[in-house]
């Protein structure tokens, strides 16, 4: 994998992971990138995701990815992990996750994350209600 990339994407993990979202808005993500989720269906821009993010990064206690696997592809790279972490009342969580990130010009232009849901169903009580 290309280094500027790769390092894009370690820059991504640790930045989540830590909950420093002012350097997923600044510095990762392009003002107009695109996020999808297959479990919405629905593309969302980067402020809408990064109060997604900072609801995470706030609910999960030691919140890391684990067993990461990245492959190029010919605009960006793909990842597979495992979203780690522990919700309020203790459960802990293990979600098998799936990016496919397109980079442009050193920044993440578009970013569709795969997901099983069930697996996240211990988060539940916890997600703020939808308005």
């Amino acid at each position: 994998m290309e280094r500027s990339i790769e390092r894009l994407a370690d820059e991504f993990v640790a930045a989540v992971e830590t909950g420093d979202l002012d350097a997923v808005r600044t510095s990762l993500y392009a003002p107009d990138a695109e996020i999808w989720h297959n479990t919405d269906d629905r593309v969302i821009g980067p402020e809408e995701n990064l109060r997604v993010l900072g609801w995470l990064t706030g609910t999960l206690r030691d919140m890391r990815y684990t067993e990461i696997r990245r492959r190029p592809t010919p605009d960006g790279y793909v990842q597979q992990h495992v979203l780690r972490g522990v919700v309020p009342d203790g459960t802990e969580l293990a979600l098998r996750a799936c990016f496919i990130v397109t980079v442009k010009d050193g920044r993440i232009t578009r970013l569709d994350e795969y997901l099983d849901p069930a697996q996240s169903r211990c988060l539940d009580p916890w997600r703020p209600a939808k308005r």
